[in-house]
């Protein structure tokens, strides 16, 4: 029986990332000036200060939804095109909540790092 040669076949960019790895050595961090590394520094911080609200948040959705409907167990009765409006809750109102919260942070870290 005869083996079959095994090749690897890779798409065009991953050769031509390779390649570049090659060329170019051993990708080092760029350094920042002392006044820059202060300046990120500090603007992290304030960005992790302002993302814990919207965590909050999206815990207390998340996490409040099975409190919903043990406080209102008639949600499961009640329907919505046929479907009862518990599921729907729960499958179509955390995504755009999210959606909404994620945008609201990105704008906020935007502000921080447009103030000078």
């Amino acid at each position: 029986m005869s083996r079959v040669r095994r090749v690897a076949v890779t798409s065009p960019q991953t050769r031509l990332a390779h390649a570049r790895r090659q060329a170019r050595g051993r990708w080092r961090q760029p350094r920042l000036r002392a006044a820059d590394a202060q300046r990120a520094s500090e603007l992290y911080r304030a960005q992790r200060r302002r993302g814990i609200p919207a965590l909050v948040l999206i815990f207390a959705l998340l996490l409040g939804l099975p409190a919903v409907f043990a406080v209102f167990p008639g949600l499961d009765s009640v329907r919505l095109w046929g479907i009862p409006l518990s599921w729907l809750m729960i499958a179509v109102l955390p995504y755009p909540a999210m959606a909404l919260l994620a945008r609201w942070q990105l704008r906020r870290a935007e502000r921080l790092e447009d103030d000078p």
